[in-house]
Formats: structure tokens, sequence, C-alpha cells
């Protein structure tokens, strides 16, 4: 006799929560996410289908394969991976697990995923993030971005966190956390979108004219190409 598993037939999708990297196309005209392990190579956007990374021609997720998206129920659990060096410029999400799925005792793998909202961590200096830059790191076709403040943004590509979200689309909320940050005066988080989001990314612009500015007058520097040397 085989047995076979309760099957679920919830009254709304499940709730689930994972971590992921943000990654911004080369071109710089869409938004989504890259996993932190199996997956990883395969960039998603907000609403997005599974398929199996092995090439198998199954639906996911498959009883017999670890194909599929992955999440866990608790939101704790998943904070808590943010703590690994690898993943500490990763971003935190909270999906709503759609189609298809296996309940675990931890979390789900599941065929399709709506991302609601995306939580930025801190800049590596500690302030609260104003907008994602460049990570120094990519997929083919995607860069990856990491949660960066004003003052650290310099020359690098980057957008702010309401710029991402709209690039993103499909409703996508991206909010800055606060854990573990310092404040700083202006770029404090909140979860609507408004006067804060623009107040951050006049920052961002703000610090990106700096940095030109500060690269232009270097090259006017006597002895550095600016000019005729006497």
């Amino acid at each position: 006799m085989r047995l076979r598993l309760p099957e679920e037939r919830p009254t709304e999708p499940p709730t689930g929560y994972k971590i992921a990297h943000p990654v911004l196309s080369q071109d710089g005209t869409r938004a989504g996410f890259t996993g932190v392990s199996l997956g990883g190579a395969l960039p998603y956007g907000v609403l997005a289908d599974a398929s199996c990374v092995y090439g198998l021609r199954h639906r996911s997720p498959h009883r017999r394969c670890d194909c599929g998206f992955h999440c866990v129920h608790d939101r704790a659990a998943a904070e808590a991976l943010l703590c690994t060096a690898e993943h500490r410029a990763a971003v935190l999400l909270e999906v709503s697990v759609l189609g298809r799925y296996i309940r675990f005792e931890r979390g789900f793998r599941y065929a399709r995923q709506r991302v609601r909202t995306a939580t930025v961590g801190p800049c590596a200096c500690g302030t609260v993030a104003a907008g994602l830059a460049d990570a120094g790191w990519g997929r083919p076709g995607w860069r990856a971005l990491a949660p960066s403040c004003a003052g650290c943004v310099r020359g690098r590509t980057s957008v702010s966190l309401a710029a991402f979200a709209r690039l993103a689309g499909d409703g996508l909320r991206v909010i800055a956390g606060v854990q573990g940050a310092r404040q700083v005066a202006g770029l404090t988080a909140t979860d609507d979108l408004g006067v804060p989001e623009l107040a951050a990314e006049a920052a961002l612009l703000q610090a990106r004219l700096d940095w030109f500015q500060t690269q232009l007058a270097r090259l006017r520097e006597p002895g550095r190409g600016g000019g005729p040397e006497g």
C-alpha cells in the first residue's frame, strides 16, 4: 500500500520567507532576484514559475527531485541566514506560495511565487541603506546589487529602493531595514512610498554628483592632463 501525504486546500496563499540577492539587468530596465543556493544561476522576477534546475522535464516541485522554489515558515529563521558572511549583502523576501507545494517541517518547496516585500539591510558601513549599488559580481546579463548608503555609492551603478521596486513591478514593496544599522537624518526607513524614498533617491544623485565633481577637479589639476603645462 502506497502512503500519500494529505492534500491541503488553503483559502489564501501561504506566506513564506527567504533570502536572495537583488539584481539589475545589464541595460538597467529590469530588476529581480537570484537565489543563494540551488538555482542561484537563474534570476527570477517578482512573479515567477519554478523549473527543474537539472533540466528534467517534470513539473516542479517533484517528489523525487529537489527542484522548485524554497522558503521557510518563520521570518526569524530566514533572518538568521543573513548573519553568515556570504549572505550579508542579501535581502529578506516575504513571498506568497502559489501553485503546487510540498510542506516540510521548516518550510515549503513550491511551483510558483510572488515576492511581496523585500527588506534591505544596512550598508556595509553600518548606515541605513538609501539604495542598491553594484556589488562587484553578477550573472550573465545581470548585475548583483548590495545595500548602500548615499555616501558609499560613489561612481557605482546604483538605484534607489523606490526605483528598484518600479523596475521589478508587480506591486513589489522595497523597504530599508533598521535592525543593526546606524540612523542617519533624512534616511530613516518607512513602509510607505513617499517623501523618504524621494529623499533617499535625491541623496544618491547628490552623492554621484559629488563624486563626479571630485574626479573633474582632479583632472583639472596641473600634471593630470587637464590642461597645458608651463
